[in-house]
């Protein structure tokens, strides 16, 4: 039971210090300095977290972390350097709390603490990076305090009852493997589009012509569900989309075919989805980092379907919006010839 209650302790601390290393260190050592709890004999090795010189770094480096946290994109530079760090210390502050067992189990301890403190970094940096999206600091603030709270909270739950603190945080880093492909992939988006923002600011005057052709790595997958041969008018790839049906995956496109004007087919490296058209109307949404593409019935704000496409292809997405819109009106063909170009 004693070994059990070391390890939840350890890696208590390692998942505390994946969130925040300095206040997880600079709270614990106050508490040991000034003696507001007592340490058990097994906890001895914990005494260093409490000389003065460890308490004041942790103290200075959490005041920086407590400004730059609250700061839009700030926060997830600071994420970036501390992707090492936190691991690190986490491993670290584990060791330390075992105190000086056989080299084999601190060494299993260490890689246990390390990739705890890593799953618990990675979910705070994809959470701050969708946070970062709205250029509105509020958010930042609120997840920044929210961590705060959670780490002290975190601290009185492992001094008070280790093992349940130990079921919690087994119960978060379950949930953190099962919805890492969507974490991972939420945030390959958003670096790739805060990427492609620095490089192509928006531009809506720019002339743009529509594709006719798919990449070659998506061309295949349409051919086989292209059970009835329908021709390709354009093919405007995009960076994700989401709806019913389809997940956020990764670089697909979005395809009109000549035969069914009143849908659009989104292909992506492992399927071709169609969407109907009718009673849906199409829509430019401009955000901060991305230019939406937002299909939604008639009578519904809420889009049904949102395709993201970089804020370089702003004038791409309002040429797709005329399309799709001349495709779903109702107007006589002697009024259509006004915009023959908009015909496909």
């Amino acid at each position: 039971m004693e070994k059990l209650n070391l390890l939840a302790v350890a890696l208590g601390f390692a998942a505390l210090a994946g969130i925040n290393l300095y206040l997880t260190v600079f709270v614990t050592g106050l508490a040991i300095h000034f003696h507001w709890i007592t340490l058990a004999p097994q906890y001895q090795s914990l005494e260093v977290l409490g000389h003065p010189a460890i308490i004041t770094v942790a103290g200075i480096l959490y005041f920086l972390e407590f400004f730059a946290d609250k700061i839009p994109w700030v926060d997830s530079a600071w994420d970036v350097v501390h992707t090492v760090i936190r691991p690190i210390g986490g491993a670290l502050l584990a060791i330390q709390v075992l105190g000086h067992p056989s080299p084999v189990y601190t060494g299993i301890v260490a890689l246990l603490a390390g990739g705890t403190s890593l799953a618990a970094h990675t979910a705070k940096a994809a959470t701050r990076l969708t946070s970062n999206a709205s250029p509105e600091p509020f958010s930042n603030i609120g997840l920044s305090l929210g961590e705060d709270a959670a780490v002290l909270g975190g601290l009185a739950l492992v001094h008070f009852n280790p093992l349940l603190a130990l079921l919690i945080f087994l119960i978060g880093i379950t949930a953190f493997f099962y919805f890492a492909p969507r974490i991972l992939r939420s945030m390959k988006v958003k670096i790739w589009l805060a990427w492609k923002k620095l490089n192509g600011p928006a531009n809506r005057d720019v002339e743009v012509k529509l594709p006719v052709t798919l990449p070659s790595r998506l061309a295949s997958v349409f051919s086989q569900d292209n059970v009835l041969g329908e021709t390709i008018a354009w093919a405007v790839p995009c960076i994700s989309g989401r709806g019913r049906r389809i997940r956020a995956n990764l670089f697909g496109a979005l395809v009109a075919t000549n035969e069914e004007p009143r849908k659009i087919v989104f292909v992506t490296h492992k399927f071709a989805r169609a969407i109907d058209l009718d009673g849906s109307i199409a829509r430019h949404e401009p955000g901060f980092l991305s230019e939406n593409l937002a299909i939604s019935a008639a009578t519904e704000k809420a889009p049904k379907y949102l395709f993201i496409f970089p804020r370089s292809d702003a004038a791409l997405v309002e040429q797709i919006v005329q399309r799709l819109r001349w495709r779903l009106s109702d107007r006589p063909a002697e009024e259509l010839e006004v915009d023959p170009a908009l015909r496909t």
